[in-house]
């Protein structure tokens, strides 16, 4: 089974052949701690979570790496705004940020990587690229230059005849027509956090330390590495000059981003109030996993257009797959009651198919669930076809890429004395004796159960 990417580098998709033997290099570029996490991060944690299942799925062993970054113009700022020491601010938004990552089942990286632990890895860098001359110093501050580096707006495919060389910019963050020499390290300023160097007292600027934690971990060059489109300038393309310009060799592979998410058709804004986050969707009684099948059906290099109303139509879908699974469940326990006439003709081999070749193919997830309603519906047209014991392993196999927690889903507890009333209905009609089966019936609805007749023989589920 061979995995076709997009890559934003080449624009189109390639067949995914990684570097090394024994395992695969995936970084993932994490949040800044500041606040809450919003959905449109999300979509993106969830698109690379189904990314790396994926390669797990087709036999890759993944060393993941995701960045915290607990150093920057927003941190600091909103860390002084609370009263609160630089530490003691972001790790309660990195404790927030795990437990949205959790709910919504997305697999913890190998290692999450803070940036104020890495601070001796970026100076030598920064000393890299100083000795090579791709960097240089001004006022007590270190500064990448974009002259210098010829590949500059490679990635991007950034017309050589905006770049402003020698024009520099000390903000982390900074508009996409400001290709500007950017900042390594900053020059200490009154009342913040700061550390020795060569170069003098001060901080890492904000694209240094995604160079300086994935060549840690994965080395240059590695496989992978993932986040939303809007990353792609400045600091993607800067992350590939610094880190190239240090090494002399390729940074990375396969750059792999994922799209906006909108809001009612606009971007999220504080000034439109719409940025949400997944707290705001649980406080309206959803569960995170209904926002995860929501960035599932659509394809993940696509602008997806968050609504209540989409959401809610989310959850109707997603309750109708645990629904089906229940069913499945039910028959597979003891609280079934099976006709032993049933035989099974159908495989589940054709949906193990589809199901992979979408997948392999740009992580295509609405196609993915399209067959798991393909499989769905034939089910239900001819159930007595399909071995139950076989439909639910297959979901749970498709579940191991779509994270959307199948194999939680259990079946009801169904009293015996409830049992024992279905299994003599269930005898009296195979019998024939319809008028006795029918007082039964009538006796197990009073207990608060119904038996569905169904071409296997009778299904128990509870009124209310």
């Amino acid at each position: 089974m061979r995995v076709r990417l997009y890559t934003t580098l080449e624009r189109k998709k390639e067949v995914f052949k990684p570097i090394r033997q024994d395992w695969v290099g995936l970084y993932t570029c994490g949040p800044t701690v500041y606040n809450y996490v919003h959905i449109g991060n999300l979509r993106t944690y969830i698109f690379q979570d189904v990314l790396k299942r994926t390669l797990k799925y087709v036999g890759y062993k993944i060393r993941h790496v995701m960045n915290i970054t607990d150093v920057d113009d927003k941190t600091i700022k909103n860390s002084q705004k609370a009263g609160k020491t630089l530490r003691e601010f972001t790790r309660a938004y990195e404790k927030f940020f795990k437990e949205d990552l959790k709910k919504l089942n997305i697999e913890f990286p190998e290692r999450f990587t803070r940036a104020t632990e890495y601070i001796p890895e970026m100076v030598k860098i920064i000393s890299l690229l100083l000795k090579r001359g791709y960097a240089y110093q001004k006022d007590s501050s270190v500064y990448f230059s974009i002259s210098k580096f010829k590949n500059y707006g490679r990635l991007t495919r950034l017309d050589k005849g905006g770049l402003k060389a020698g024009a520099r910019v000390d903000a982390d963050e900074y508009a996409k027509d400001e290709v500007q020499d950017f900042v390594l390290w900053k020059a200490s300023k009154s009342g913040e956090p700061a550390w020795l160097s060569p170069f003098g007292k001060g901080r890492p600027g904000w694209h240094i330390e995604c160079s300086a934690m994935s060549t840690k971990y994965l080395g240059q060059p590695f496989d992978l590495h993932t986040g939303a489109v809007d990353l792609i300038f400045p600091h993607h393309e800067n992350e590939i000059a610094q880190s190239e310009g240090a090494y002399g060799k390729k940074f990375v592979k396969y750059w792999i981003h994922g799209e906006h998410l909108l809001v009612d058709g606009q971007k999220m804004s504080k000034s439109l109030g719409n940025i949400y986050t997944l707290r705001d969707l649980e406080a309206k009684g959803f569960n995170p996993l209904v926002f995860r099948y929501l960035v599932l059906s659509a394809h993940f290099r696509s602008k997806l257009n968050f609504t209540w109303k989409s959401l809610g139509s989310a959850q109707n879908s997603l309750e109708r797959i645990y629904d089906f699974i229940r069913i499945l469940c039910n028959y597979r326990s003891s609280t079934s009651i099976v006709a032993s006439r049933s035989t099974y003709r159908s495989s589940t081999s054709i949906y193990h198919q589809r199901f992979r070749t979408a997948i392999s193919d740009d992580l295509d997830t609405p196609k993915t669930l399209a067959v798991i309603w393909r499989f769905i519906r034939d089910y239900h047209k001819n159930p007595s076809r399909y071995n139950p014991k076989e439909v639910l392993s297959a979901l749970y196999e498709f579940d191991r890429v779509l994270g959307l927690g199948f194999e939680k889903i259990k079946p009801e507890k169904i009293p015996g004395k409830i049992v024992a009333l279905a299994q003599k209905r269930e005898k009296l009609r195979l019998e024939k004796k319809w008028q006795e089966a029918d007082k039964i019936r009538k006796e197990i609805q009073i207990l608060g159960y119904t038996a569905e007749d169904t071409p296997r023989g009778s299904k128990i589920k509870k009124l209310f």
